[in-house]
């Protein structure tokens, strides 16, 4: 093999000098296992993202391969837990000596849980779109997580127009004076009783963590259940009739604004320990054809912005 090959990035002159803020190589497929707290390490199959700056004005390029390389050991002799990721941002700096002094790491995959359904003791798999980037600069660390939980938000204007509209066919049905329980019941327990339903849809709720900088291990299933916990409706996997009996039941008495959801995951990130946060809501309206978001951010200083 010849071994005097050149090295244009080494030896070329950059056309126009300047320092560049991030270079390298996006959509790496690379499978990998993943390590969290209360979770066996899983395989999953990730889309990744490698960079380094550069920061060395006349320096043609940086050496992409030894990014690609140094993932690749990540991924094959590896798990990926907060040290294994310091070690390669580390690698990332080392093997790009006076050209650049920032790495970061970015992995998208979809984390597969097995979730227990809500009466019958079922048990299925969810999926939970994740990302999770890794930045180093300074010789500081910084770690972010972001997680997708799916649920279901009922309206509470709707609930209350078809409140209404049952009142109002409850007087038509009954305008005696004296009720039997027995017709009532059996009323209740037809189409004819409950005239409208209120509308729901599927929603989603995007929440973005900035880790502590001296964390050991990450928690992303504590997130998770910590979201779906507080929103009270996730969608379900394995469902027989008494589980979708119960979800209906969570509907009726969780009804939600986006500004609702919102709100109620924005209290339960400043209840936890998290650098710095940041959420959107989305409900993906079966009434109109538009989405309701709402937006929060931790609002600390330099953080995340709405």
């Amino acid at each position: 093999m010849q071994t005097n090959m050149p090295d244009i990035a080494d030896t070329a002159p950059a056309l126009q000098t300047g320092k560049l803020d991030w270079v390298g190589m996006a959509e790496i497929e690379l499978p990998f296992i993943f390590e969290s707290r209360d979770l066996i390490p899983v395989t999953v199959n990730a889309k990744a993202r490698a960079f380094v700056n550069l920061h060395k004005e006349d320096a043609k390029g940086i050496h992409m391969s030894r990014l690609y390389l140094a993932l690749d050991v990540l991924s094959t002799e590896q798990q990926v837990n907060p040290q294994t990721l310091a070690n390669t941002l580390n690698t990332f700096i080392s093997s790009h000596e006076n050209l650049s002094d920032k790495a970061q790491i970015e992995f998208k995959f979809e984390l597969p849980l097995r979730r227990k359904s809500l009466l019958s003791g079922k048990v299925g798999w969810k999926s939970y779109p994740v990302t999770l980037t890794s930045t180093i600069e300074h010789n500081i660390i910084s770690y972010e997580l972001t997680v997708d939980v799916t649920y279901s938000s009922t309206c509470p204007c709707s609930a209350a127009l078809a409140r209404q509209l049952i009142q109002n066919a409850f007087n038509e049905k009954f305008n005696q004076d004296t009720l039997s329980q027995k017709d009532v019941h059996e009323w209740l327990g037809t189409t004819q009783g409950i005239v409208a339903t209120p509308h729901s849809q599927r929603s989603i709720a995007n929440v973005k963590v900035k880790l502590n900088r001296d964390i050991n291990e990450f928690d992303v299933v504590n997130l998770i259940n910590t979201l779906e916990n507080e929103l009270k409706t996730p969608v379900q996997a394995a469902v027989k009739r008494e589980d979708e009996q119960e979800f209906a039941r969570l509907n009726g008495q969780n009804l939600m604004f986006c500004e609702d959801a919102a709100r109620k995951i924005k209290a339960s990130l400043e209840a936890s320990n998290h650098a710095d946060y940041w959420l959107q809501i989305n409900h993906y309206e079966s009434l109109h054809a538009h989405d309701a978001v709402a937006i929060a951010v931790k609002g600390i200083e330099n953080g995340y912005k709405a």
